[in-house]
């Protein structure tokens, strides 16, 4: 990404990795912001119910197994509503075109 006024260079911290530095579009810094959050909150919730030496990246493997669910979830719900919005187009052209 170029580096230019409308970006960002910000460090985003999850669980115990070392700092992730990007470069984002500015306009977006708080949906970058809100991702590490729920990530760390998530992280943080389950890091005490696993004890061992890889404790912490089963944990993060969980984490990042729970939110591409959700993102199947949310994206499956998405293909569905559009599906719907096509046919009632569909319907209300329908119904117009004889009126």
């Amino acid at each position: 990404m170029a580096n230019n006024e409308n970006n960002l260079n910000i460090l985003i911290r999850l669980a115990d990795v070392e700092p992730i530095a990007l470069t984002i579009p500015s306009k977006e810094e708080e949906t970058y912001r809100e991702a590490e959050k729920l990530v760390n909150t998530l992280w943080n919730k389950w890091i005490g119910k696993f004890d061992g030496d890889n404790s912490s990246q089963r944990v993060m493997a969980m984490v990042a197994f729970q939110f591409a669910r959700l993102y199947s979830k949310s994206y499956n719900q998405n293909v569905a509503v559009n599906k719907f919005l096509t046919a009632f187009e569909q319907q209300l052209d329908d119904v117009v075109v004889k009126i």
